[in-house]
C-alpha cells in the first residue's frame, strides 16, 4: 500500500488539530485554576486572623505565631491536634516584611543548564 500526498497531509492536519485542542484545554485549565485560586484567597483570608511565622519541628509538627485580632499567640500544630502555647507581646516579636525567595522560571533554569554543559 502506498501513501499518497493527501494521506500525509490528512495526518498532519489531524495532528495539528489535536495539538491546537490540547493547547486550548491546557490554557483554559491554567486560567480557571488561577481564577479559582484568587477567588478562594480573597474569600478565605480574614482581616482578624493572620499566620505570622511557621517553624517546622519534626515531620508533622510545627510551631506557629499567629495574630488573632490584636493578640499574638504561639500554637503547636501536630498531625491531629492544635495546642495553645502562650500569648506573646507585640514587643517580643520581630515583624518583617514578607520577603519571599524569587521564583525561578523555566527559561532561567534551562539557560543555567545550557551554560553548565558548555
Amino acid at each position: 500500500m502506498l501513501l499518497t500526498v493527501s494521506d500525509s497531509a490528512n495526518g498532519i492536519i489531524q495532528f495539528l488539530t489535536v495539538f491546537v485542542i490540547f493547547v486550548f484545554v491546557v490554557a483554559i485549565t491554567l486560567f480557571t485554576t488561577r481564577w479559582i485560586g484568587n477567588y478562594q484567597k480573597g474569600k478565605s483570608l480574614g482581616a482578624n486572623i493572620e499566620v505570622i511565622e511557621t517553624y517546622k519541628i519534626t515531620n508533622n509538627k510545627y510551631v506557629q505565631i499567629i495574630r488573632m485580632g490584636e493578640k499574638y499567640l504561639a500554637i503547636a500544630i501536630g498531625k491531629d491536634e492544635i495546642t495553645f502555647l502562650t500569648e506573646l507581646t507585640e514587643d517580643g516579636i520581630h515583624l518583617t516584611e514578607n520577603v519571599s525567595e524569587p521564583m525561578l522560571d523555566f527559561a532561567s533554569v534551562l539557560e543555567k543548564i545550557k551554560n553548565y554543559k558548555k
